[in-house]
């Protein structure tokens, strides 16, 4: 596919970031840290982390069942492999797209702009369920006292994120509430701009509020819920394997904490893969844990790399048993490019 001014951004950004991470950090040192790491604890944290896109499909199995019925466990399975291995080797973001795409190609009565709008519901419930964990990370007595993010506070941080839970869940509620008035008021805030692309965004919030049908039946919110609950666990349970594996001690509320950095951290324009920022949010993450440069580093690239592979490998193996071609889906992002949604793990 054609690299566009968002992928050329994108990797010189990573670069820039690598090269940061990189620059006080000795290769040698590195080097010296991972060989010495515990082979079984990275290999249990390889398959966690990996376990989690299971997870992750049969949560969005959930979120699609008021609107496309129960769709088989193996199509969605299979998508989200496919779209997390484009996302690692191909510019622009584009797993999602390819995700989508990937669900309609194996279940044909899915429409493109319903399965598009399912993913932006699915990192919705990301966004709730990350704050979520770190503002229980940073509640926790074992998080530095006088520690600051980004120049804010502990009682600052915890406030913010409980207000951002609250404002975000009540949104969504009144966008549910709201149905196809919020779709008629998003068509006509874009429709001086452009009436093509007010037709677009319309769509797109008819399909989207479609989506929040999961928000209608508290149980069935809650199953989601669920779902997102025991990803996110188990991914942080994988950071914290990884821990162990190269001697950092902090405690698991760690992980829960960092891998709220490095959510929001891999929505930033990034390479394939998300090199640079994955290194730079781990590297400040663990400072504040105490945690050196030289050992946050190599943590960094080991369960980066590691956790690379293997879905990766998944990923491009359900893509040629589809027989799908990246000009399939990277038509569909230049035609809509408004419904991409970003992308995290």
């Amino acid at each position: 596919m054609k690299l566009d001014w968002r992928g050329a951004l994108g990797i010189a950004l990573s670069a820039a970031l690598l090269w940061w991470a990189l620059r006080e950090v000795s290769p040698a040192e590195v080097w010296r840290v991972l060989r010495a790491s515990n082979a079984l604890l990275f290999a249990a944290s390889t398959v966690a982390a990996t376990l989690i896109f299971p997870l992750r499909a049969r949560r969005w199995q959930s979120i699609l069942e008021p609107v496309a019925g129960r769709l088989p466990f193996a199509s969605l399975w299979h998508a989200t492999a496919i779209g997390m291995m484009a996302n690692n080797v191909l510019p622009a973001r584009i797993g999602e797209v390819a995700r989508a795409y990937a669900l309609t190609r194996e279940q044909p009565t899915v429409k493109f702009g319903t399965s598009i709008a399912s993913l932006a519901v699915d990192r919705l419930f990301d966004a709730i369920v990350l704050l979520g964990l770190m503002f229980l990370a940073v509640a926790d007595p074992a998080f530095p006292a006088n520690a600051t993010v980004a120049g804010r506070s502990l009682d600052q941080i915890a406030t913010v994120g409980m207000v951002s839970i609250a404002v975000l869940l009540v949104g969504l509620y009144g966008v549910v509430l709201l149905q196809d008035r919020a779709a008629q008021w998003a068509e006509a805030i874009v429709r001086p701009l452009s009436a093509r692309l007010a037709h677009t965004v319309g769509d797109l919030a008819r399909h989207f509020v479609h989506g929040l049908a999961v928000l209608r039946a508290p149980s069935r919110f809650l199953g989601v819920l669920f779902w997102a609950v025991a990803h996110w666990l188990m991914h942080a349970l994988a950071l914290w394997l990884a821990f162990r594996a190269v001697g950092i001690t902090a405690p698991f509320t760690a992980a829960l904490f960092l891998q709220g950095l490095l959510g929001f951290a891999v929505a930033l324009p990034s390479s394939p893969g998300f090199f640079g920022v994955f290194e730079v949010a781990a590297q400040y993450g663990l400072a504040i844990y105490g945690v050196p440069a030289s050992l946050a580093i190599s943590w960094a690239i080991g369960y980066h790399l590691l956790s690379f592979i293997p879905i990766t490998l998944l990923g491009a193996m359900y893509f040629a048993r589809l027989g799908l071609h990246v000009r399939d889906f990277s038509g569909r992002a230049r035609e809509e490019p408004e419904l991409v949604p970003g992308a995290q793990p």
